[in-house]
């Protein structure tokens, strides 16, 4: 071999490894590549209809990367790895064209391949399928073979190929797990950047922006001040802004830390929701109505979550009726689902998908102070937890929060 083809051998090479580790598999090792549990059990059913369908004892999916042919599905074999040389396969595959051989030894291609000379094994008839991506790509094959001479007809040779295209989507399926898996753990690593990243600068902010304050108090409290004086004035809004700020770090700060290390356990609603209550002032005004489930969920997070929501119901309540507030759920096996409905002033079907995103805010007439990330932190904690948040009108007005969270393990 040249200088020249051995670098592109080489490339090849790496490039192939490289596009069989993005179907979620490593072909680097020398021993069988394992495909998810799902996968696997489909494969060796579409393996076994093979061999039946073409009256064949054996049949394998070979998965063939630079070094190795490995046998990923099997039926009337163990699975197992032999080198790329040593493979019937790997000499045809990449033509992209079906193998249909009734004698290997006859053939020139196999007839001294060691699975058809005694070494490894007695290969006769053999037949083989490449699985060809739609992208182009052929990671391997779906191969049938028999120890005895033996001839497929059309119809036969029609439905290997059907099957191999269905071994095709399951490895797409394999594929796509493996790029969904890939995108959480960068998600996670970016997530957890956030958090310290908001914590630095909350911390770094906050600091600076409480001794401001400080000295604002200070100074308003100082006699030689006049109350209406502008000098006043000018405190007074310093103060006010101030502490906007000082609020809004604190909502950030708990935004970016949502689902970082969230320990599910069984806890009480109502025993969460009161503790909420309780702490907002509100637990003697007959605001807030509770029904008690047990729900699968981080208690600290839960907590969070309700106070949010209490607090924007006691933000956006109707300036035309007296705010209640019913807290709700129902659980079976699949988890439980809590709802929170105030009978505020209602949220427009088509604000409702805005206002769950971050520093959004509907800056209503009358609403309360708030900083747009109260629904935001709400729904981040429902999907940290695997579940999910959306906002539905309260028959009589106002707004519905449902929360879903699975069932715990």
């Amino acid at each position: 071999m040249t200088e020249i083809q051995g670098r592109l051998s080489f490339s090849t090479d790496y490039g192939r490894d490289m596009e069989l580790q993005e179907y979620g598999l490593d072909p680097a090792v020398d021993s069988v590549l394992l495909p998810n549990a799902a996968v696997m059990s489909a494969l060796h059913n579409l393996v076994r209809l093979a061999t039946e369908l073409c009256g064949a004892p054996f049949g394998v999916v070979n998965i063939i990367s630079a070094k190795y042919q490995h046998q990923i599905g099997a039926w009337g074999v163990e699975p197992g790895v032999c080198s790329r040389e040593d493979s019937m396969c790997a000499k045809v595959f990449l033509s992209r064209e079906r193998t249909v051989v009734a004698d290997a030894s006859k053939d020139p291609r196999f007839a001294d391949n060691p699975f058809v000379t005694g070494e490894i094994g007695n290969v006769r008839f053999y037949a083989s399928v490449p699985l060809q991506t739609g992208s182009g790509f052929v990671p391997g094959t779906l191969c049938v073979f028999s120890d005895e001479t033996k001839e497929l007809s059309q119809e036969q040779v029609g439905m290997l190929e059907v099957l191999a295209k269905q071994v095709v989507e399951l490895l797409e399926l394999q594929h796509r797990t493996a790029q969904l898996d890939r995108t959480y753990s960068e998600l996670r690593a970016s997530n957890a950047k956030l958090a310290g990243f908001a914590g630095r600068v909350s911390h770094d902010l906050r600091i600076p922006l409480t001794t401001i304050l400080g000295y604002v108090e200070l100074v308003e409290d100082d006699p030689d001040i006049e109350l209406n004086s502008p000098a006043a004035r000018y405190l007074d809004r310093i103060g006010a802004s101030g502490r906007r700020m000082l609020g809004m770090l604190e909502d950030v700060l708990s935004y970016s830390r949502v689902g970082g290390g969230i320990q599910p356990a069984w806890v009480s609603l109502l025993e969460v929701t009161q503790e909420v209550v309780r702490d907002l002032g509100i637990e003697n005004d007959g605001i807030v109505d509770v029904q008690d489930i047990n729900v699968h969920a981080d208690r600290g997070q839960l907590r969070t979550l309700l106070q949010n929501l209490l607090s924007n119901a006691m933000n956006y309540r109707s300036p035309e009726r007296d705010l209640r507030v019913a807290i709700s759920g129902v659980s079976n096996y699949h988890g439980a689902t809590v709802y929170v409905a105030d009978n505020g002033k209602g949220i427009n079907p088509e604000d409702r998908d805005k206002v769950l995103e971050p520093l959004v805010r509907l800056r209503r007439e009358g609403d309360g102070p708030g900083s747009g990330l109260g629904l935001a932190t709400c729904s981040s904690i429902a999907k940290a937890h695997g579940g999910d948040l959306s906002l539905a009108e309260t028959p009589g007005g106002g707004t519905t929060i449902v929360v879903s969270f699975p069932a715990g393990t």
